[in-house]
């Protein structure tokens, strides 16, 4: 798998960090936390920006995110973000998607306000 496995070079919006909180508290905080060290059903995503995929100390991934060589661009997340499974398939990951270019950027813009750069 590489960093971009559907081809595409879509640009994203500019994301809006107030919007992203709210859809990561309505489509993410169930799962994931921006703390460091605070895996829950899903893996921490602090730091997550930059970082290589399967790589959140602590956390059980699955197969196909461990053997993928996946770097968490934003662009890269966008991507995985619209439909996980299509881009990373055999993901643990349970979640449909946000199929809008906006709410996949605005959430991203949250994660990077919230600590989800590479420290």
């Amino acid at each position: 798998m590489t960093s971009s496995p559907s081809g595409s070079d879509e640009q994203l919006p500019l994301g809006d960090p107030e919007r992203g909180k709210r859809l990561w508290l309505t489509r993410a905080a169930q799962c994931h936390s921006m703390k460091k060290d605070d895996n829950r059903m899903g893996p921490t995503l602090y730091g997550i920006i930059g970082s290589q995929a399967g790589k959140a100390e602590g956390f059980w991934y699955s197969e196909a995110n461990l053997a993928s060589d996946v770097v968490w661009t934003e662009q890269a997340l966008s991507q995985f973000l619209e439909n996980p499974r299509k881009y990373m398939p055999g993901t643990k990951m349970a979640f449909a998607g946000l199929k809008k270019p906006q709410d996949r950027a605005d959430l991203i813009a949250y994660m990077k306000q919230a600590g989800g750069l590479k420290r």
